[in-house]
């Protein structure tokens, strides 16, 4: 095994990890031919090279447009069908209903999909089952209900392992169509098409879309097949392409090929505040600059999220695809009422889960996979209070709502390098859990309250050799060191060009090396926000999310005067008018 150095002599940081240089030597050199062959600066050279772009490929990893990342929508298997069917129901104005999921892809891709018909008169009812009572997917009732009043049923973001659903309204007449992205777990549905480049007969490379772009893919080809039959007055497309990136990044799917020009072109249109919704959700959000990826993502989003997991599920959908901008401002305000109490739920509830699983942690020999339990948490929650105890522990986490029968629901988070949907599959196939699915970083499960001892035994035998190896080893890639003069707006301009980062395109990290922590106070909701300082006295603010108790904002806030080496994300704070740098804080480290 290759021995890598450290960056900065760091081979434990607070949170446990080496830090590592991002460049190899190979991709040093890739970077100073980037930089000479297209006249850019060094440091977006390297921030290029570090993420695998060569010199040939920069000029277009730099300005992805759709015009040349995204392919024939018909390369993807059934699209044609799946579109020629909906190009019917606009020519026919036949009556359709709209299946999506509970979170933001699926809010995002019935918007998405409603406002399109809208356009020709259609006014498409969406249908989000209830999390807690109806659960994932289209279910029978709701099938049934639906067939009912409408000619074409389309589910979006689900219905790809539907098909015992579909079989209860086969004799109804209503054709269905699929438009989905999740992996297949069986045979598929018999229904008029089901469009998922995830199926083993799809070639066209483009599983990495979340179910809002196999919709955008699928509209486009309904435009191609409309303009076919002389109707030329048509959507503008590209002006939808703010709900894309809204779902694209928070699904968070790989921002790779074509879902890097989706959210680049879908933020110059959200600019535009051009969806009412969108623009309503972003006020009680605050956020009072240019909508980005952090704001989708970690503002915007959880917002939407927060009506499907303790509110009226359709809350987000109905935002999106509201055109008064008064009522757009009633149902942000409600989701942004619904999102606090979603907050204060999940505060005590992840300070219970922390205090069980710190118990946990406190033997001789710590859990492999954290799993806590109660009955007195909402099952909404879940996925959060395990997310939060991934972060805590630095461990996969499992967090179960017990009800009354004696069964719990639960959500777990996966650390990178861990397959949790693997381990959750073995666990169904050895008779612990009623069932369970996932993929590599998050799942789901039932599990009977019975059970739950045996369940932490299996998990502990089959993750603990695995994670405890990719917990000694866990590394904090670097992308280079700089002071707090250095950090300026003109640097992260460029850097910005980069973007949009997110998973597949990682944000770049930098240190910034034997800075003192001139001050520091918690703010927000357990924020802790840092004033640094460079030896030649410049400055600059940091914040640590959600760190205030954490190990890090102890370390941090327990430095006073005293240099520390920082490692964190560059942004620009907007403030008053006032356009200023600031580093997000996601490691620290005791100079050697």
């Amino acid at each position: 095994m290759v021995q890598t150095s450290s960056f900065l002599g760091i081979d434990r940081s607070v949170k446990g990890r080496k830090w590592i240089d991002r460049m190899s030597p190979a991709q040093t050199q890739v970077a100073l031919d980037i930089a000479q062959r297209h006249g850019i600066p060094d440091i977006l050279a390297r921030v290029l090279a570090g993420r695998g772009v060569s010199a040939d490929q920069a000029a277009g990893f730099l300005d992805p447009t759709l015009k040349a990342l995204m392919p024939d929508p018909r390369s993807i298997t059934d699209l044609e069908a799946a579109a020629k069917r909906i190009a019917d129901a606009v020519r026919n104005r036949e009556k359709v209903a709209i299946f999506g999921d509970y979170d933001v892809d699926g809010a995002s891709s019935s918007a998405l999909l409603a406002r399109y018909l809208r356009f020709f008169g259609i006014e498409a009812r969406i249908y989000i089952p209830d999390r807690i009572f109806e659960g994932y997917g289209p279910n029978p009732a709701a099938m049934r209900e639906l067939s009912a009043q409408a000619s074409l049923i389309v589910t979006v973001d689900c219905g790809t392992n539907s098909a015992e659903a579909f079989d209860a309204v086969r004799e109804n007449g209503s054709d269905i169509v699929v438009l989905d992205h999740h992996q297949v777990g069986g045979a598929l549905p018999d229904v008029r098409a089901v469009v998922n480049p995830n199926r083993d007969d799809d070639l066209s490379g483009l599983g990495y879309l979340c179910a809002v772009g196999v919709v955008f893919m699928t509209l486009v080809d309904v435009s191609r097949q409309l303009r076919a039959h002389g109707i030329n007055r048509l959507p503008d497309l590209l002006s939808m392409l703010d709900l894309v990136a809204l779902g694209t990044v928070c699904d968070v799917v790989p921002l790779v090929g074509l879902n890097r020009a989706f959210v680049t072109k879908g933020l110059v249109a959200a600019h535009h505040l051009g969806n009412p919704g969108l623009s309503a959700l972003a006020r009680v959000s605050s956020i009072g600059e240019p909508l980005n990826p952090f704001h989708l993502g970690f503002l915007i989003g959880p917002r939407i999220n927060a009506g499907g997991r303790i509110g009226n599920a359709a809350l987000g959908s109905m935002a999106l695809v509201e055109e008064d901008a008064n009522r757009a401002g009633e149902i942000a305000a409600e989701l942004d009422r619904l999102n606090k109490e979603r907050q204060a739920i999940e505060t005590e509830m992840v300070a219970q889960a922390r205090a069980e699983a710190d118990r946990d942690m406190a033997t001789g020999t710590p859990p492999a996979v954290v799993l806590t339990s109660s009955t007195e948490w909402h099952p909404g929650i879940v996925g959060l209070i395990a997310a939060r105890l991934k972060e805590h522990t630095r461990r996969p986490a499992f967090a179960v709502a017990l009800d009354g029968s004696g069964k719990g629901t639960g959500s777990g988070r996966s650390i990178p390098g861990f397959d949790l949907g693997k381990l959750v599959r073995a666990a169904v196939e050895e008779g612990l859990l009623v069932k369970g699915g996932g993929h590599a970083m998050a799942a789901g499960i039932t599990v009977e309250r019975a059970k739950l001892g045996d369940l932490r035994d299996f998990f502990e035998e089959k993750a603990a050799s695995a994670v405890s190896s990719i917990i000694e080893n866990e590394t904090q890639k670097i992308d280079g060191a700089l002071s707090a003069r250095g950090a300026n707006l003109m640097l992260i301009s460029e850097i910005e060009k980069a973007g949009p980062f997110g998973t597949g395109n990682s944000e770049p990290v930098f240190v910034l090396p034997n800075h003192r922590v001139a001050s520091s106070a918690v703010v927000g909701n357990g924020h802790l926000k840092v004033r640094l300082q460079a030896e030649d006295r410049s400055q600059i603010d940091a914040i640590a999310f959600r760190a205030a108790d954490s190990e890090l904002g102890q370390f941090l806030s327990g430095r006073a005067g005293r240099p520390v080496h920082v490692a964190g994300t560059l942004s620009v704070n907007h403030w008053n008018g006032r356009q200023t740098p600031q580093l997000r804080i996601i490691d620290a480290a005791e100079p050697v």
